[in-house]
């Protein structure tokens, strides 16, 4: 290899990385498997719906708020435990010290993962745009619930893709960190299948610092409510935050931590 040959390829080294995890995720039965899981819940989440519409136990926003959180929870968590399964899996599989000999740099390989991780929500978000159009035809909801679901879907997904590459990273072995990023996800998660929110201001404040149940409940908001987009951004805070920490997080140990063991070293 040419020094000109070898200098663009760290140049582009992440694309490089981003298209061969890319390749192995969709074309190894991963992906499309775990879509089509995906589907198949987003399929009896919107027959449900559909039919208790029909019945008047709920009305069309309802709907295609329901099937919107769901879509947008569990597009989440698939893109999480790809990334979790990311670093820890190749060195279980004894794949992942031909990565490290190519030459391109470590925060290249984490970039290109994360672009590959992302790549799952993409997928998941255009899968659930179909269901979302037939539950709120008729009723001028759909386009602001797709765009609410792209944007807050799409914040939280990469917080989570984030944190998820760290955690594999770092982990010993691929059981403990899926199981991390699970533990995690319930964590993050659980709260948004309580009841009712809580109104009380300590309540509220539980909400707007969990990331998760602050986007999920800014989107009830801006569907249910009828409010607009800029009058509760405050909710949005959270997952802003989590996000640029994430990212930020990842960017700068990421060279350390990507190592042939799990655990944080030297170099």
């Amino acid at each position: 290899m040419t020094a000109a040959a070898g200098e663009r390829t760290r140049a582009h080294g992440w694309r490089i990385i981003a298209a061969q995890e890319c390749r192995d995720l969709w074309l190894s039965g991963r992906g499309p498997l775990l879509l089509f899981a995906y589907a198949v819940l987003l399929s009896a989440v919107t027959y449900l719906a559909a039919t208790n519409q029909i019945l008047n136990f709920l009305e069309q926003r309802e709907s295609v708020n329901l099937v919107l959180q769901i879509a947008v929870a569990v597009g989440v968590l698939l893109t999480l435990v790809v990334a979790a399964d990311a670093i820890s899996g190749e060195r279980e599989r004894g794949t992942f010290e031909s990565l490290l000999l190519t030459p391109v740099s470590r925060g290249a390989i984490v970039l290109g993962k994360l672009v590959a991780a992302m790549s799952l929500w993409g997928a998941a978000f255009l899968v659930s745009v179909p269901y979302l159009w037939v539950l709120g035809k008729g009723v001028a909801v759909v386009g602001e619930a797709v765009a609410l679901g792209l944007v807050i879907g799409t914040v939280l997904a990469l917080s989570m893709a984030a944190i998820g590459l760290v955690i594999s990273a770092v982990s010993s072995s691929n059981k403990v960190s899926l199981a991390v990023a699970l533990f995690l996800m319930l964590a993050l998660f659980a709260p948004t299948q309580l009841p009712a929110m809580p109104t009380s201001s300590v309540g509220d404040l539980l909400v707007r610092i969990n990331p998760v149940t602050a986007g999920m409940h800014y989107i009830q908001l801006v569907l249910l409510k009828g409010h607009g987009w800029t009058q509760d951004l405050t909710y949005l805070i959270s997952p802003v935050v989590a996000v640029v920490a994430a990212v930020v997080a990842l960017a700068v140990a990421g060279p350390r931590i990507v190592r042939l063991a799990g655990g944080v070293g030297s170099g």
